[in-house]
Parts: structure tokens; sequence; C-alpha cells
């Protein structure tokens, strides 16, 4: 066994798509030392600049002092605390829906919808570009798994028509985790309505970024409960935590507490943790600024970008994805981008399809002008240096 591993790590060294992690020696920010570095960071989720936010450390630390460091349990045994259901209650208040159900990833929330609710003979619709969890949900699930082509509403209906049979699920994200694009939420609420199918968002890049008060893509949609029936968030990006939470009605949530392995069988998240969140959800409903900002920094890149001749995606997410096409390319880019002082992950296959690898700026509520405007500078120098 240990031979064909070698060997296939050789080929993904030979190929370009070796992964290795990088050891950060401070907090997170737009400036970190990496690996015994100093760099200027533009490959984060924390999209609104919370995940050092010291009134959320505060209230972690008072959460410890309170509850303790763990939970001790599941949810469905002791370890779901009055600070859980606060949260839950106010997420749920939040987003304008009946209930709200934490978990401890957004893996495992997804893997809970669709293994959890789904059932032999029932048929799953997923787009083309999903993220990995979603995917892997749908093979674990015991439905029968269709994925239309990305973003394409005509190849959707031919699915649905195709496949008429069971209960049918569509499952999508919000915003496209690689591409930083938007689902076509409206037209998708408007057929599955047609096709007596059950919405899905995974809405983890537009919770707090999207939509009044942060509420994500399905508000920035202007659709409810009723038009999108569950939504999936993530609480390690903009809310600068960690953990998900899947929201809608009081069936749902009460459906998965019975049925979602992924949450009966798994310690809840500490209380503490719980308290934290509940402050970084007041800071993200309160503060817009962190929002305006982040735009106001996206379209400063775009425009630059646009000046020096990059070839950008079509995205106004913090997602602003740089596509190289080869894993190759997107490896020298970061590499020198990173002898430049700054990091930006090269994304490569299987991660994205083959062909589309890319560099993946993101950006942060807490990177300022100067910062984006140096990013841009050396973006210029490798364009010089990689095309001439």
């Amino acid at each position: 066994m240990e031979e064909r591993w070698s060997a296939r790590l050789a080929e993904r060294r030979e190929q370009s798509l070796y992964r290795r992690r990088r050891v950060a020696g401070s907090p997170q920010g737009t400036r970190m030392e990496i690996d015994g570095k100093p760099l200027a960071v533009f490959c984060s989720n924390d999209y609104l600049g919370l995940a050092n936010d010291a009134r959320i450390a505060s209230a972690l630390k008072q959460g410890v002092d309170h509850w303790g460091s763990g939970s001790g349990a599941a949810h469905l045994v002791n370890g779901h605390s009055s600070a859980h259901q606060a949260l839950e209650e106010e997420l749920a208040d939040w987003l304008g829906r009946d209930q709200a159900l934490l978990f401890s990833t957004g893996y495992m929330a997804n893997l809970g919808i669709i293994a959890g609710l789904l059932e032999r003979g029932d048929q799953l619709f997923e787009d083309k570009l999903n993220h990995a969890s979603l995917i892997d949900a749908g093979l674990l699930s015991a439905a029968q798994m269709h994925r239309y082509r990305h973003a394409d509403m005509d190849s959707l209906k031919r699915q649905l028509d195709v496949h008429p049979d069971g209960m049918r699920m569509v499952v999508t994200d919000g915003v496209f985790s690689m591409d930083g694009d938007l689902a076509l939420l409206a037209e998708m609420a408007s057929i599955c309505a047609g096709a007596d199918a059950l919405l899905v968002v995974d809405d983890a890049h537009g919770l707090g970024v999207l939509g009044t008060e942060g509420r994500g893509s399905i508000d920035q949609a202007g659709l409810s409960q009723q038009e999108v029936p569950v939504l999936m968030g993530t609480l390690g990006k903009a809310f600068g935590v960690t953990g998900a939470f899947v929201a809608g009605s009081g069936v749902l949530t009460e459906t998965l507490i019975q049925q979602a392995r992924s949450y009966i069988y798994t310690t809840a998240m500490p209380a503490a943790l719980a308290e934290a969140t509940r402050v970084s959800l007041g800071i993200v409903r309160d503060e817009s600024w962190r929002r305006d900002r982040l735009h106001s920094l996206i379209e400063r890149f775009r425009a630059g970008a646009g000046e020096i001749g990059l070839r950008l995606m079509p995205s106004r997410t913090p997602i602003q994805p740089i596509l190289l096409g080869e894993a190759d390319a997107a490896v020298a880019w970061s590499r020198r981008l990173e002898e430049l002082g700054f990091l930006v992950t090269a994304i490569r296959p299987p991660t994205v399809p083959a062909g589309q690898a890319r560099l993946r700026v993101t950006f942060s509520a807490s990177h300022d002008e100067e910062q984006v405007d140096r990013l841009l500078d050396a973006l210029s120098i490798l364009q010089r240096e990689f095309t001439a």
C-alpha cells in the first residue's frame, strides 16, 4: 500500500498538483507570518475581517470561563446548552426563518441535509461546480444523483423532465467558491416550484457579504423561506469563527435532528464558541460598513486588473479568480507572488476542472486601498514576466 501511495504522491508532484500545509505564526489578518515569512494575505475567507476581532475573542474567553472548553456530548445527549439554543434562535430571526439547527462544520451540515432527507428512489440534481461536500453528500445518499451544467437552467430543466420520479431535490451553491459567481436563484426557485422540487442553497460564501444585514445570496435575490426551503450557512468565513447551521421550517429542522447522522453522532460545538458566534452575528448585522468597504475594494481591484490586462472571471464577490489554465502556470504565479511578499493560493485540479487552474484572490474588509494597489503592482510584474 505504501508503494502505491508513494507512486501517487510522485505523480502529483510531477503534475504540479501536490499540496502542502503552511504554518502560520500569527493570528489571522491581512498581514501574517507564514512559514516564518511576513506576507500580505489575499487568500483567506475572512471576508469581514472578524477572525481576530477583539470583541469576539473576549466573548469566547468569557464563554470558556462560564461553560468550560468542551460541550461533552452530542446535542441529543447533554451537549445542547442554552448558548446553543440562543444562537439558533438568533440565526433564525436574522434570516427570517422558522428555525435554525447548528452543525459542527459545513461539510457535516451538507451531509446531514442530503443523506438525511433523501431516500432510495429519490432524485438529486446538483450544479457541476457545487462544493465538494455537496457532491460527496450526494454520493453517500441513497438517492440517484444527476449533475447539470454550471448555471445552465435549460440543462437543469431537461434533467428534471427526464427524472420525474420520487422526491426531487435541487442543490446549488449560492456563491460558487472557486469562480465567485452567483447562482441564478430567482430562476431556479421558479423552476423548482413548477417541478415540485425542493431547492437547497449552500450560502457559505454569501452570508455576511451579500444582502440586507448580510443575509446572503437568497436575500439579495429577494427570495423567502417558501421559495428556498433549505438554507445552509457556515460560520468560518464572514463570521470569523467556525461551525455551520441549517435554517428552514420547524419540520425540516426536527427531521434533521431525527435523521441526519452527521448531527446525531457528533459532539456539539463548545458552548463558549456559540457565545462568541452570537457576538459575531451582532457585528455582521450591525456593521454594514464592512460590506461597503469590501465591495469598494473589489471594484478597485477589478478596475485595476482590467487596466493591466488580467483575465478575471465575472465575479462581483470577494472571490476574484485569475484564470491561468495549466496547473504549473498557477503554481509559478503563486510562487513568484510569494517572492514579492504576497500569499495567493494556486487552485488546481481536482478542485477545478483540468485546464482551468487559477489564482484565487480573495478580499477582506480589513484590507486597505494601498494593499490592493500593491497587489496590482505585483500582478503587473508577473503579467510582464510570464506573458512576454
